[in-house]
C-alpha cells in the first residue's frame, strides 16, 4: 500500500481534529480516505438468566463515521479488549468479572483483566455485538450496577500516522432499573490538568473511569503482595516523596519493577495536602464529596503508612478496629484550619486562611523618563483591603527592567551587577500613611537615551504566627502576588511585553507557584530576571558540590531553563544534565524531572503538548530577531533565540549542529522551515496522534 504524506491542512477538516493530531495537517483528500481517528460507543449491555454477559457498541472516526475493525472497508485495523464488572450497593469498590492468573513468588492470583475467547459478531456499519466468554456467576445481583469497559487501538501506521487509542464505560442494571449508583469521584479532567492525557499500559487504557475497573482490591500483585486498588495505590503514587515510609528511608516498589519514592508531586510547595487537586469539587462527579464524608482506614492509611490502626501508633485516636468510627473525629470541615478535620488537616499552609493576607499593588509611575530616576506609588493592604505597615514585611523590593521588546541587554549603572535589570529595596526608603498608601523613589534612573517601553515589578514576603499558644502553633513564610506595571520612557505609546505563558497555565499542575523562598509566582515577573545575558554565574563560586564550582556558569534565560526543566529526565538519553546553582551555593539538579503530561502510549515524560504551558498559540511564533541568549554549559555560546527555546528540549549535539549550520550573520534560518503553515511547522512536528 502506498504511503500517504502529509501536506499543508485545510478549513474544512479542522473540526474533528486538534492541533495535537497529525490528521489535522492532512488535506481533505486524505483525510476523506483514511477518516483518522477512534472512538467506542456502547449501545446497550446485558446480563442474561445464565450469566451470559454481551454488549453492542459502535466504531467510529473522529467525525461519527463508521469505522471496519477488520480494516478491510477502512484503513487500519482495530483491536479491541472488553472488561465486565459489578459495583456493590454499598461500595465503591468494583468485582471484576473478566480475570486472569498471575503466579508470583507469592503464589498464584486471579487479577481483574481482559475477557478471552468471547464472540464477535457485526451487525450493521461499524456495529457489532461482543458476548463473554466469562459469565457473571450464579446468583449476581442484577440489581447491582454493572459496568462494561472497552478499550482498544487502531493501526495507521502505514498512512504515517500514530496509532489511535480509544476505550469507554458503559454503566447499566441487568434488571433495567436507572442506574443511580456510580462510582464517580474523581474525574479524568482532573487528572488531565497535569496528565494532559490520562492513559496506561500502552495507551488505549484511558481515563479514570477505565481504571477503577481494574485497579480495585482484587488486584493485588503475587510478588509483592502489595495492593494496587485505586484507593490506596494511587494516593501512594501521589505521595511519593512525601510518604512518611520513604522519609524514613523506605521505597514504594509495590510491583517489585519500579521504585515510586522518587515522585515529586508537582502542586507547589511541593504540597501532598492539596487533595482538591485531584478530588476537585468543581467537575461535576457525582461522588466528589466521598473523601469528605468517608474517611477510611484504607484510604487514609495510603498516605498516612507510619499510622498503625490496629495497634493505635502515631493516631491520636487510638486503636481503631473497623471503620465505624472515622467520621466521628474526621469531619468534612472543622471550624479552623489545621484541625481534625479532613478539609482542615490538609489545609497547606501558604493556603490557610488564617493568615492575614497581603497585596502590594502598584498605582502609578512617576518621573519614569530616560535618565531620571521613577517614583513607583503603590499601596500594601491585607485580603481585607487594611493597611499592612512595611515593618511587618520581612521583604520589599521593586525591580526595573526594559525595554519590553526583549529584556537582559539594558545596563542600569557599573554598580549593578544583575544583568539586564535592577532591583531594590523599598522596606526602610517608602513613606506611607495609615492607610497603606505608599510612594518609594529609584536609586538607579532609567539609563539616559533609553527609548520604549520599561517595566516595574514588585516582590513582597511576610511571616505570620497563627495559633499562637495552641499545639498546632506555627509561623508560615508566604509572598504578595507579583505585579507589574509598564510605563513609556520616551513618550511612545505603551507596549507591554509579549505574552508567551501565563501563570494560570503553569498553576493547572502547580497550582500555586512560589519560587525563592515565595517571593517569586508570576511568569510576567519571572522573565525580567530570567533574560537572555543571566546566567548563574553569580552563584556558581558558592557552590556547595565542588564539581560544580569548577564547572562554568548556566545559562538560565527563561525559555531554556523552563523548557530544560520539563524536559527533565528525557536528557539523560543524551548524556546532558541541567543544573542550577542557586542561592546559598545549593545545587538543583533538574536532570531526574518527571514531567507527567502523558504521550498517546501512556508513558509520562511527554513535552510535545507546547499548549500545556504556552498561551495563543506562542509556541509557533518563533522568537525572530531578538537578542542571543547565554549558555556557557551548551554546545553553542551564546545561541540565537529560537535555537535556545528549541534547544532546551532538543538537547542533543545533531539537534544542535542543524540550529548552528541554519544560522548565518543576517540571523536565524528557522522561520523557513519552522514557521506556520511550512513543511515543518511547529504543531505539526509537535503533533501527538
Amino acid at each position: 500500500m502506498a504511503v500517504i504524506g502529509i501536506s499543508l491542512f485545510s478549513e474544512t477538516n479542522k473540526k474533528p481534529y486538534s492541533i495535537h493530531e497529525k490528521a489535522f495537517f492532512l488535506d481533505d483528500a486524505t483525510v476523506e480516505f483514511i477518516r483518522p481517528g477512534l472512538v467506542f460507543s456502547v449501545n446497550s449491555a446485558s446480563v442474561a438468566s445464565d450469566g451470559t454477559i454481551s454488549v453492542i457498541y459502535t466504531i467510529t472516526d473522529s467525525a461519527g463515521n463508521p469505522l471496519d475493525a477488520a480494516g478491510v472497508a477502512t484503513p487500519g485495523p482495530i483491536s479491541l479488549s472488553f472488561i465486565a464488572a459489578m459495583l456493590p450497593a454499598n461500595s465503591h469498590d468494583y468485582f471484576t468479572y473478566t480475570t486472569r492468573s498471575s503466579t508470583g513468588s507469592m503464589g498464584t492470583v486471579q487479577q481483574p483483566g481482559k475477557d478471552s475467547g468471547g464472540t464477535t459478531t457485526q451487525i450493521g456499519a461499524g456495529q457489532y455485538t461482543y458476548v463473554f466468554a466469562t459469565k457473571a456467576p450464579s446468583g449476581y445481583d442484577a440489581t447491582a450496577t454493572h459496568t462494561i469497559g472497552i478499550y482498544g487501538s487502531r493501526d495507521l501506521s502505514a498512512f504515517n500516522l500514530n496509532t489511535a487509542y480509544a476505550s469507554t464505560t458503559y454503566n447499566f442494571v441487568p434488571n433495567g432499573s436507572t442506574v443511580t449508583h456510580v462510582d464517580d469521584v474523581v474525574r479524568t479532567a482532573s487528572c488531565n490538568t497535569c496528565h494532559d492525557q490520562l492513559s496506561f499500559h500502552g495507551g488505549s487504557r484511558r481515563g479514570i473511569d477505565m481504571c477503577v475497573l481494574c485497579h480495585n482490591p482484587q488486584l493485588v500483585n503475587p510478588d509483592t503482595g502489595s495492593t494496587l486498588d485505586a484507593r490506596v495505590f494511587f494516593h501512594k503514587l501521589h505521595m511519593g516523596e512525601n510518604l512518611p515510609s520513604v522519609v524514613a528511608g523506605g521505597m514504594y516498589n509495590p510491583g517489585g519493577d519500579h521504585d515510586y519514592g522518587d515522585v515529586a508531586y508537582p502542586a507547589d510547595p511541593g504540597d501532598p495536602r492539596r487533595c482538591e487537586t485531584c478530588h476537585s469539587q468543581t467537575t461535576g462527579a457525582a461522588n466528589a464529596t466521598a473523601y469528605l464524608t468517608n474517611p477510611t482506614r484504607r484510604t487514609c492509611g495510603s498516605c498516612h503508612d507510619d499510622v498503625d490502626f490496629v495497634t493505635g501508633k502515631n493516631h491520636a485516636g487510638g486503636p481503631q478496629p473497623s471503620d465505624q468510627f472515622c467520621a466521628n473525629c474526621h469531619i468534612p470541615q472543622g471550624s479552623i484550619d489545621f484541625d481534625a478535620s479532613i478539609k482542615g488537616a490538609h489545609v497547606a499552609p501558604t493556603a490557610s486562611s488564617l493568615l492575614s493576607g497581603l497585596a502590594v499593588a502598584i498605582t502609578g509611575v512617576n518621573n519614569g523618563t530616560a535618565g531620571t530616576a521613577p517614583v513607583v506609588s503603590y499601596t500594601v493592604q491585607d485580603k481585607n483591603g487594611n493597611g499592612v505597615p512595611i515593618s511587618s514585611l520581612s521583604s520589599l523590593s521593586f525591580t526595573m527592567a526594559g525595554p519590553t521588546t526583549d529584556y537582559g541587554t539594558t545596563s542600569f549603572g557599573s554598580d549593578v551587577t544583575t544583568p539586564g535589570y535592577v532591583t531594590e529595596s523599598a522596606t526602610s526608603k517608602s513613606s506611607c500613611d495609615n492607610a497603606g498608601n505608599c510612594s518609594y523613589t529609584f536609586t538607579h534612573g532609567v539609563p539616559a537615551g533609553s527609548t520604549g517601553t520599561y517595566a516595574i515589578g514588585v516582590e513582597a514576603r511576610r511571616t505570620e504566627t497563627v495559633l499562637s499558644g495552641t499545639p498546632k502553633q506555627q509561623s508560615i513564610q508566604y509572598g504578595a502576588p507579583n505585579k507589574v506595571t509598564y510605563f513609556s520612557v520616551d513618550g511612545s505609546a505603551v507596549s507591554n511585553r509579549r505574552t508567551v505563558v501565563q501563570i494560570s497555565q503553569c498553576n493547572q499542575c502547580h497550582v500555586s507557584l512560589q519560587l525563592h523562598g515565595a517571593l517569586r509566582n508570576d511568569t510576567e515577573y519571572c522573565v525580567f530576571c530570567h533574560n537572555n545575558s543571566n546566567t548563574d554565574a553569580a552563584r556558581r563560586p558558592g557552590a556547595t558540590d565542588p564539581a560544580e564550582r569548577a564547572k562554568p556558569p548556566q545559562g538560565i534565560n527563561f525559555n531554556l531553563l523552563v523548557h530544560r526543566i520539563h524536559y527533565g529526565i528525557n536528557m539523560q538519553a543524551f548524556n546532558r544534565s541541567y543544573v542550577v546553582i542557586g542561592f546559598g551555593g545549593s545545587t538543583n539538579d533538574f536532570s531526574g524531572t518527571l514531567f507527567p503530561p502523558m504521550d498517546p502510549g501512556g508513558h509520562v515524560e511527554d513535552t510535545r503538548n507546547c499548549a500545556l504551558c504556552h498561551v495563543n498559540g506562542s509556541e509557533a511564533n518563533l522568537p525572530f530577531g531578538l537578542h542571543s541568549v547565554m549558555d556557557p554549559q551548551g554546545p553553542i555560546n551564546p545561541i540565537q533565540p529560537i535555537s535556545s527555546a528549541c534547544s532546551g528540549c532538543h538537547v542533543d549535539i545533531p539537534a544542535a549542529s542543524h540550529m548552528l549550520s541554519n544560522t548565518s550573520s543576517l540571523g536565524e534560518a528557522c522561520t523557513v522551515c519552522h514557521s506556520s503553515g511550512a513543511a515543518y511547522d511547529v504543531d505539526l512536528v509537535h503533533a501527538q496522534y
